[in-house]
């Protein structure tokens, strides 16, 4: 232990402690509350936490001599509970930190009270809850007390020690909530037993349990002035407990909850159990022992004599002895007892007169070298403090491990020490006795151990344990020839466990160096590993080719990290190794462009195929073309060359004839290039493909002259096709029919009998006179007689049908010419008062206010109108200016333009009526006259009330831009009206 500091000091706390009520019998402390018993009678209570003290006495009303035998206070220093003993009996009292006046517990009338139990886990300031007391003759009753209710709320017996009965010397409680209630568990010490009880329910029904099985106790007999029990508190819970008995001290852990069941079925709540004798303590000497204990968290105070040795719970050692400053009157005793405050985590000694200080001073910080003296690394780890310490623990670890050879376990230790041993140390220690395996495990373990801010350092040893894999690699290769067959071999287990490292330190090791240890070492399977590991996947795929296998260089492609280009790039070679896979996988992507892998496929066409074996590439493009759409011409151009190079031409001409583009607004029906296709099949000689491109090229004689070459019926189907040009079909059908005469043998009678067929196959498109000229010159007309008159029938009908086409036309225009001779002569009955729709002024009206309208002859004295078969009238000026306005732009600057000429021109002939003509001027109009039908044409071809130009008039809105002016003038504008006088008007 550090002797430069002390672990417990003492200080003199009270040196009148007693205030002349006697001396000193007993002592309890509690949160900082102190309260004291004496020999008359007398409780004195010290509060430190608020600086408070008073007492009272308790042996008023009694005859003779009375002294406190016992004092208790709970953890909160709230609840005290005294026994006072005289030559009239025992009482016990009980007192709150409220009140002025204790209070008898009558019910315990006679009852020597040694020893109390709290409940600390449900007390509180206002209720004492269930509080145990354990009497001088072996019993054990339950109390509890409300402040409010100034006495105890009940009182029930318990157990008795019936086996053996003795006094109980010390008594404790603990609870645990469990899901199906409370679990109480109480420990009770005599001079010679330790007695513990455990179960479920009230503790009434707990003690009552144990009238049918067996009490579990510890027996140490021998004599001890005073058996005492108690419990280390840490954060409100019990965590380890010591009895000071005749034997020793009896000390254990204490793990409330835990499970372990004795065969009775009672829960064994005590582990880690140990005896402390108290030769240990004596040096050599006259054993003494204890006369009081107190316990901290790791160590005994024992008051032996007038001093107190403080010994380790642990080690058993006594690491100081406390030394009291006692006043001269008190040295007849000496130090009576020890009692602990476990709120306040203070300790107290008491004299007959004095109370004495006993603080802690960090007591766990050198508790790491206890456990590691006394070996237990994992407690020693617990309590270290600091890196430093942590060190000399893995460092004691590593060299034991080390000494006895367990290399891999030292390894390990050393991985873990940071600051007291160098790197380069302990390195050198596994080189020095060849422990290459030990080395590579703390190498392993180091990189665990470092930041992740050490790069430089973590890619070091990454890369030397690396180098240590791959040495271990070929030693094992070397040892065992069946390494590589043997999958449990450790060859296999130590491959394993080196991809594994790779994987881990993918990002730390240096790509290139790394790569290169793998080549030097001839390890390619794990090269390729790495290589996948580090996306370098251009490696990985070409190690695969090289192997031939396809298919595990189309996988890694496949994932969605690797780069596209790399497809492209592999695409020849992996077509050539396995074609169905290479364009399966081409077919299961969605991200390829077919045009890229054009140089792939054409290298797979150049090379020689069975006849049976399906085009892998043909089948790549129709699924490009048909499923995908494709639109590129280099794939369809492809495609076609793929077709045409095929013995059978149906699969070229299908492709020729389907339509790609249809249903694309402006878009072609094809895509492949036509010329190019012409070239190639004229090349390969695919006649009907070339007369199809013809045909689709527009270029119908080229189309029909290869046709014929052909087929005469393919040429007949080209001819047909034709539809919107009849020179350019009926010169097809000519070229037809002129092979098809000259192509016949056959006599001459039967010649013209298949021509004349053949005329009838034209739907009247050709005549015999158009092939006659194909004939010889000595042919005999009779041969023609039948077709000849025909014709002239034909002839004959469609003169006749000319005919009465004419009578028709004169008919109609007779008609027309009679209806415009009536027209001229049309009229209009008007009211007198009828108004003009615009103006609102009377059509018939007589007055000089009436401005004539530019271009018009007045009717007398009245100014020129229209009126409209809908019953509107208008005056001319009133239907042009309202037109004019409502009309576009455009047409009214074409009506304005109509006027001004008019206006230029004048009028030099008057009407007779109003807007009225005559038949002669209707066959010879003067300018002027063409011009004034125009301008009616353009003002009054429709009533502007009933036409389109009411409609069109919805759209305008109410107020229009020149009324903006008007518009304002309607606002309301705000005026003050702070001078105007309020009139009142009577009602």
């Amino acid at each position: 232990m550090d002797q430069g500091r002390q672990v417990f000091a003492v200080d003199l706390l009270e040196r009148y402690a007693a205030k002349g009520r006697g001396v000193i019998t007993c002592m309890a402390a509690g949160n900082d509350v102190i309260v004291l018993g004496t020999s008359k009678g007398w409780v004195i209570r010290h509060d430190f936490g608020v600086g408070d003290s008073y007492d009272f006495d308790l042996s008023a009303g009694r005859t003779g001599e009375q002294s406190i035998h016992r004092v208790f206070v709970d953890p909160g220093g709230s609840h005290c509970i005294a026994t006072v003993v005289g030559s009239g009996g025992a009482d016990t009292v009980y007192t709150h930190a409220k009140w002025n006046k204790p209070r008898v517990l009558s019910r315990l009338k006679g009852v020597v009270v040694n020893a109390v139990a709290w409940n600390r886990q449900q007390i509180t300031e206002a209720s004492t809850r269930e509080v145990i007391l354990g009497t001088d003759n072996g019993q054990l009753y339950e109390i509890a007390v409300d402040e409010k209710d100034k006495r105890e709320k009940y009182m029930k017996p318990l157990f008795e020690l019936a086996e053996l009965p003795e006094a109980i010397m010390g008594l404790q409680m603990e609870t645990a909530i469990l899901s199906n209630g409370t679990r109480y568990y109480v420990m009770a010490v005599t001079p010679t037993r330790l007695y513990s009880f455990t179960g479920i329910g009230s503790l009434e029904t707990v003690f009552a349990s144990y009238l049918d099985r067996a009490v579990r106790f510890m027996e140490l007999p021998g004599e001890i002035p005073n058996s005492e029990l108690h419990f280390f508190i840490k954060q409100r819970r019990a965590v380890h407990f010591a009895w000071l008995s005749g034997a020793g001290i009896y000390h254990g852990g204490l793990n409330f909850g835990a499970q372990h069941s004795s065969p009775d079925g009672d829960e064994n709540f005590v582990e880690n159990k140990a005896l402390l004798d108290y030769t240990k303590l004596s040096n050599g000497a006259d054993v003494v022992k204890p006369s009081s204990m107190a316990v901290s968290e790791f160590h005994f105070l024992l008051l032996i004599g007038n001093k107190v040795k403080v010994v380790n719970r642990i080690s058993e050692q006594i690491i100081e002895e406390l030394q009291f400053d006692q006043a001269s009157d008190s040295n007849s005793r000496g130090i009576i007892g020890l009692s602990s405050d476990a709120t306040a985590g203070l300790f107290y000694a008491f004299d007959q007169n004095s109370i004495f200080q006993v603080s802690v001073n960090d007591e766990g910080r050198d508790m790491w070298k206890v456990y590691l003296d006394m070996k237990e690394y994992a407690a020693a780890l617990a309590n270290s403090r600091d890196p430093l310490q942590r060190d000399h623990v893995y460092l004691v670890q590593a060299e034991a491990a080390f000494t006895s050879r367990d290399f891999l376990r030292a390894a390990s230790f050393y991985a873990k020490i940071n600051y007291i041993l160098s790197f380069e140390e302990i390195t050198l220690k596994f080189i020095s006795v060849s422990e290459q395996d030990a080395l590579r495990t703390f190498l392993l373990r180091k990189l665990d151990n470092l930041a992740k801010d050490d790069k430089c350092q973590i890619t070091m040893i990454s890369t030397w344990a690396t180098e240590l894999y791959l040495d271990k690699i070929n030693r094992l290769l070397l040892e065992d020839d069946t390494a590589l067959e043997n999958r449990n071999s450790e060859y296999q287990s130590i491959i394993r466990e080196f991809r594994a490292f790779l994987s881990d330190c993918k990002d730390v090791l240096d790509e290139v160096t790394t790569m290169r240890l793998l080549e030097s070492y001839g390890r390619v399977e794990e090269l390729v590993y790495f290589a996948s590991l580090k996306q370098q996947y251009e490696i990985v795929v070409h190690h695969y080719i090289q192997q031939g296998e396809a298919k595990k260089a189309l996988e890694v492609l496949r994932k969605p990290v690797v780069p596209i280009d790399l497809q492209y790039k592999f695409a020849p070679d992996l077509i050539t190794l396995d074609a169905y896979e290479t364009v399966e996988s081409w077919m299961a992507s969605n991200s390829l462009n077919p045009r890229k892998l054009i140089p792939a496929m054409m290298r797979y066409s150049s090379e020689p195929h069975a006849k049976n074996e399906t085009h892998e590439v043909i089948k790549y493009l129709e699924f490009c073309v048909h499923r995908l759409h494709n639109e590129d011409p280099g794939i369809h151009n492809l495609l076609l060359s793929l077709y045409a190079k095929q013995e059978d031409d149906s699969a070229l001409l299908h492709f020729l004839q389907c339509k790609f583009g249809k249903g694309q607004e402006n878009g072609p029906d094809f895509f492949y290039d036509p010329k190019y296709a012409l070239r190639l099949c004229l090349k390969e000689k695919r006649m009907r493909a070339c007369v199809h491109i013809y045909s689709m090229m527009s270029m119908h004689e080229e189309a029909v002259a290869l046709a014929l070459q052909v087929d005469p019926e393919l040429a007949m189907a080209e001819a047909d096709k034709v539809e919107d040009d009849e020179d350019l079909r009926k010169k097809l059908w000519l070229m037809v029919a002129k092979h098809v005469i000259e192509q016949e043998k056959g006599t001459k009678r039967e010649n013209i009998r298949k021509a004349i067929a053949f005329l009838k196959e034209t739907d009247g498109l050709l005549k015999i006179e158009d092939i006659l000229p194909f004939f010889p010159d000595f042919a005999l007309i009779d041969d023609f007689k039948e077709a000849i008159c025909s014709s002239l029938e034909d002839y004959n009908k469609q003169i006749e049908q000319l005919k009465e086409e004419m009578n028709d036309a004169t008919h109609g225009a007779d008609n027309i010419r009679n209806d415009i001779s009536a027209l001229a002569q049309r009229y209009a009955l008007i009211d007198r008062d009828e108004e003009c729709g615009i103006c609102r002024r009377k059509i018939l009206a007589v007055g000089g206010d009436y401005r004539m309208t530019r271009g018009y002859t007045a009717v007398g004295p009245m100014a020129p109108f229209y009126v409209f078969p809908c019953g509107h009238a208008f005056h001319a000026h009133c239907l042009i200016a309202h037109v004019t306005r409502c009309t576009n732009e455009s047409q009214a600057e074409y009506i304005l333009d109509l006027q001004k000429q008019l206006t230029l021109l004048g009028s030099e002939a008057r009407r007779e009526s109003n807007g009225g003509i005559t038949d002669e001027s209707i066959t010879s109009m003067n300018p002027a006259d063409k011009l004034r039908s125009q301008l009616d044409d353009a003002v009054a071809s429709e009533c502007p009330f009933c036409g389109e130009l009411i409609i069109r008039e919805i759209s305008l809105p109410f107020i229009l831009a020149e009324e903006a002016q008007q518009v304002t003038s309607w606002e309301i504008k705000q005026q003050n009206l702070g001078n105007q006088r309020s009139i009142s008007l009577p009602i």
